[in-house]
């Protein structure tokens, strides 16, 4: 038995390689470097928009953390502005109470003073009264008259006689 080879280098064979090569030369320089500068092109895309995409997040979460700072500023100032109002409420509380305190002693000064004023006015009245009953009782028993003068003395030494028997 004879024995052929498999491949046999032949011509062809040879125009064949140097055809692939060739081909392959060929398409290296046509079609390889568009292809490859296209991918490459993309990829500095899809690299630019991760990056921007990055960099949007980044300041969304600045931004995020800057409005839940003056949030938390403004619940503080909010809470800050309640307690300032209830203190200036207390305070007016406590003017209004102690001008209404303040009122109402005066107020029971005035009318101590007041029934004071009457009381002596209705003493002094009675005093008078006292005083015309006397003389006119004193009249009536004497049965005489008697000067002005001694009339006033006695109707003083009368009224002193019953002030200090009250």
């Amino acid at each position: 038995m004879e024995f052929k080879p498999l491949i046999g280098i032949t011509y062809e064979l040879v125009f064949q390689l140097i055809n692939t090569f060739l081909v392959f030369w060929i398409l290296k320089k046509l079609l390889f470097k568009p292809v490859m500068g296209v991918i490459e092109a993309r990829q500095k895309d899809i690299d630019q928009n991760l990056a921007q995409g990055e960099q949007a997040k980044s300041e969304g979460l600045s931004i995020k953390k800057e409005y839940e700072e003056k949030i938390t500023s403004a619940k503080n100032e909010g809470q800050e502005i309640i307690k300032q109002a209830t203190l200036r409420a207390e305070k007016k509380e406590s003017e209004i109470i102690s001008t209404a305190k303040e009122e109402a002693q005066s107020l029971k000064e005035k009318a101590s003073k007041d029934v004071e004023q009457e009381k002596q006015k209705v003493m002094n009245e009675i005093k008078n009264d006292i005083s015309d009953i006397a003389l006119l009782a004193a009249s009536k028993v004497i049965e005489k008259d008697i000067d002005k003068s001694k009339h006033e003395e006695l109707i003083n030494n009368f009224i002193k006689e019953v002030g200090e028997a009250k």
